[in-house]
Formats: structure tokens, C-alpha cells, sequence
């Protein structure tokens, strides 16, 4: 019998453990098939608010941030672009990446669920930035990857040049951090167990499994 799975995926454009949570997420779900009926929604979250519009330079970034340093910085990309190709994506940092304000592009995830799309923007606005290393606040790019996404390019040039949603985007950032979200990824299932991180498939699928069958108490990781 088929059950019902409602799946809040809270995460940031910008976060590269959030497309190997996603992937590994898709995977699991692949394997389980039609034993659940999945209704997914991802949910935003800035991990950098206050970023400026020009961006910085990714390990400048990292560096003050999180009190890494270059080296360190650089190993963990490398770990990153393994998890990326198990998964089928290609991260391509170098010197010159970037990171980048990210408020606009959840205001257009926020208009894309509306339109039944948003799984493929989110996609095209991970390829987007990890892969092409374009920048995730620039209008061109986010206009381009709805496009990509199937959706109205001039629509989507009107919601970014308004403003629109962007009060539904602030909302709804409130409400995950009022929940106690202040990490990403964070995967909700069915409003009540919650996985973090980029775990891998074998993770979700016997966390959903156990879920679907009832016998989940915890199922966080």
C-alpha cells in the first residue's frame, strides 16, 4: 500500500552538503519506488543574510567564517567533489569561486512550487552555481535557470525586478528557525522526524522505511 510522504527539505542555493543531501534523498527514494506517494517541498534558508551583493571569494569566506584555512578549505572541497560524482554532480570550485546572496533565488523557488516546478529550479540553480560557477544572485542567471526549469522566462524576470514574495520568503525563513532549523541540510518528514546533513542514501531510505511502517520513534541522524 502506498503511503503518503510529505518531505520539507530546508536548505540554502549555496550549500553543497544540500545537493548531496537532495541526491541521496533521490536515491532512497528511487529504491522505495511506489511504496510512497512523496510531497516535497524545499523550505529557505540563507546562510548568508547579510552577504553583500558583490559576494566573496569562497575561501576568504570559509576562512573567516568558520576558522578554517586555505589548505583545510581546499581538502574539503575535494571531499565534496567525491560525494558529487558518487551522486552524478559535478562540483567545480577553483581560486575564483564565489559565494553569493541567495534571497532573490528563494523567491523564486517560493513563485516555482506555485507553479509546480521547483524540484527542477532547485536543480537548475545547483547546476548553476556548482557547476557552471555562476553567480546565485544574478538575475540573468536565476531568469536563465528557470528557463532551464520549464518555467515562464519573463515571469520570472517580473517576480525578480518586483520584489514579489519576498515577504513569503521572510515568513517562511522565520518559521524554520522559530522551529529550531539553524543548519542546512534539515529533511522533515511528515512535520515530525528530521534527518541532517548530507547523509548518505542508505540513511534516508531506512529512516523513511521505518517511518512508513510505524515503527519509527526517532529518525534523526
Amino acid at each position: 500500500m502506498t503511503r503518503p510522504l510529505r518531505i520539507d527539505f530546508v536548505s540554502d542555493v549555496v550549500c553543497p552538503w544540500c545537493v548531496v543531501g537532495l541526491r541521496s534523498l533521490q536515491r532512497a527514494l528511487v529504491a522505495i519506488g511506489a511504496e510512497v506517494e512523496v510531497d516535497l517541498h524545499f523550505q529557505p534558508f540563507e546562510l548568508n543574510p547579510d552577504m553583500p551583493p558583490e559576494g566573496e571569494n569562497t575561501t576568504e569566506h570559509v576562512i573567516k567564517k568558520y576558522g578554517s584555512n586555505a589548505e583545510r578549505s581546499a581538502a574539503s572541497r575535494n571531499v565534496l567533489k567525491e560525494h558529487g560524482e558518487a551522486l552524478g554532480f559535478t562540483f567545480n570550485y577553483g581560486p575564483a569561486s564565489r559565494i553569493w546572496n541567495t534571497f532573490d533565488a528563494h523567491r523564486l523557488l517560493h513563485w516555482a512550487e506555485l507553479e509546480r516546478k521547483q524540484l527542477a529550479l532547485k536543480e537548475a540553480l545547483f547546476k548553476a552555481y556548482f557547476t557552471d560557477q555562476l553567480s546565485a544572485s544574478d538575475h540573468d542567471v536565476l531568469a536563465s535557470a528557470a528557463k532551464t526549469a520549464g518555467l515562464d522566462e519573463k515571469r520570472a524576470r517580473g517576480v525578480l525586478a518586483s520584489g514579489e514574495f519576498g515577504e513569503d520568503v521572510r515568513r517562511d525563513e522565520m518559521l524554520w528557525r522559530n522551529r529550531g532549523i539553524n543548519a542546512v541540510p534539515s529533511v522533515i518528514f511528515n512535520q515530525r522526524w528530521m534527518i541532517q546533513g548530507g547523509q548518505p542514501p542508505r540513511v534516508f531510505e531506512q529512516s523513511i522505511r521505518q517511518i512508513i511502517s510505524g515503527e519509527a520513534e526517532v529518525a534523526t541522524a
